[in-house]
């Protein structure tokens, strides 16, 4: 006797609720990674860890998050978001609790090291999974409620890590609470994602939609080498926009709690109450950017212009911590800081789209993890580096000279990158529509 299974009921608008569940993972990925920033203030004097010597993890778990990105670019693209998140998840949530035993510099050094080893492929992984799952006229908004997931966090960590968890709890078992996060996630996360093409509970005319709008970028079966992605000036000027202009989000990021502390003279308590307001700013600007370019896209503006108009904008409000470095008081520098954040996530919501913007579907999680890998390159020399300049010139000359990347950055992705228009396959190659 045959027996016939109902098929699923369609979940209406599923894309969104997808870019829902990145938007989750990036905002524990942020709880997990701020938590090490707010409790070192905490915990750095009891296991005898000095600025220097913070500068050094910072740089670890930097150089693990360079060398993650361009490997887990090429797991996602090989073996689909639905493995790779699995493997991110397991490594960057365990290396968070372990942090919950560590005795001294050595052990704080290699839970970091795991734990940017992690973190990192949650980024070349969303740019697949938004690429994948909207047409290119929605991508920038996918992008940047994505994108806002690392702002929430980094806006809910002050709150919850400093303002709750700690004082209730001790370090050590914040940093377990955090770490267990990501489990919950993932659990979801294997109930509910299907790549878009053959997903059961996505309904027909979505997927006539997404599909539809996604055979605008042509898309190969087989991903490009990347020898082949490195001979293309699309590529390298978005690398070079990503490796000048990613470090001003992890000096904050790293250094924002220690600014308020050792300048504003601030407790964990005031950095609790305080730090999370320019992460709300920059949470906005993410959204912001995401809408601003869709929205010129829609009105008829070429991508090309829409993103340029938005990546310009941006890259003009960075330079406020110029501002924030010479502020009177301590509320004025926040204020400084906010814009700077609001202009970072703005920028990164359009031009982490290049990717999907330039290049066929099996290269963008490759490409995505390429400019991750030329992010975490510069913000590990630059965190390195601002540990020596606070210790012999203070904090105003590193925010100084973090806002003047922006603006290098727009000039090096125009003038290197040239027009956003998307690159035709052949063969063998990648080569520039005619």
């Amino acid at each position: 006797m045959t027996t016939f299974r109902p098929i699923p009921a369609p979940i209406p608008g599923l894309r969104w609720i997808i870019v829902a569940l990145i938007c989750i993972v990036t905002c524990i990925n942020y709880i997990d990674r701020s938590a090490v920033g707010l409790l070192f203030t905490h915990f750095g004097p009891e296991i005898g860890v000095s600025n220097e010597q913070y500068a050094w993890v910072g740089a670890i778990l930097l150089f693990a998050y360079t060398l993650s990105q361009s490997v887990s670019g090429r797991l996602y693209d090989r073996y689909g978001a639905r493995l790779g998140f699995t493997v991110s998840i397991v490594i960057w949530c365990a290396a968070a609790m372990a942090h919950s035993a560590i005795a001294g510099f050595a052990s704080f050094a290699a839970c970091s090291f795991f734990l940017g080893l992690g973190e990192a492929g949650n980024w070349p992984g969303a740019a697949k999974v938004i690429a994948e799952w909207f047409p290119q006229s929605e991508r920038a908004i996918g992008m940047a409620i994505f994108n806002g997931g690392a702002s929430m966090g980094a806006v809910i960590a002050p709150l919850l890590v400093a303002g709750y968890l700690d004082p209730h709890f001790g370090w050590r078992k914040t940093f377990l609470i955090v770490g267990v996060l990501g489990f919950f996630w993932l659990a979801a996360w294997l109930a509910l994602y299907q790549p878009a093409r053959t997903h059961k509970r996505l309904g027909a005319d979505e997927r006539y939609y997404i599909l539809e709008g996604r055979n605008q970028t042509v898309t190969i079966d087989e991903a490009p080498t990347v020898p082949q992605l490195l001979r293309l000036r699309q590529t390298w000027g978005y690398l070079l926009a990503r490796f000048l202009v990613d470090p001003i989000w992890w000096l904050y990021v790293l250094w924002l709690p220690k600014y308020l502390k050792d300048v504003r003279h601030f407790s964990l308590k005031d950095i609790g109450a305080s730090a999370w307001a320019p992460y709300l700013a920059a949470a906005v600007g993410a959204l912001f950017g995401g809408w601003l370019s869709g929205r010129l896209i829609r009105s008829g503006m070429s991508v090309n212009k829409a993103r340029r108009t938005a990546i310009l904008i941006a890259a003009c409000m960075m330079p406020f911590g110029i501002l924030a470095a010479h502020a009177h008081s301590a509320y004025g520098a926040l204020a400084c800081i906010a814009i700077v954040l609001f202009g970072f996530q703005m920028w990164v919501s359009n031009v982490q789209t290049l990717p999907s913007d330039f290049f066929p579907g099996a290269a963008v999680g490759s490409v995505a993890g390429m400019g991750g890998t030329a992010a975490g390159i510069s913000s590990l020399l630059f965190n390195l580096c601002t540990g020596w300049i606070i210790t012999h010139f203070g904090y105003a000359s590193v925010l100084t000279l973090a806002g003047l990347l922006a603006p290098i950055g727009a000039i090096a992705l125009i003038t290197v990158g040239g027009p956003i228009y998307r690159l035709q396959p052949v063969p063998d190659a990648l080569t520039t529509k005619n």
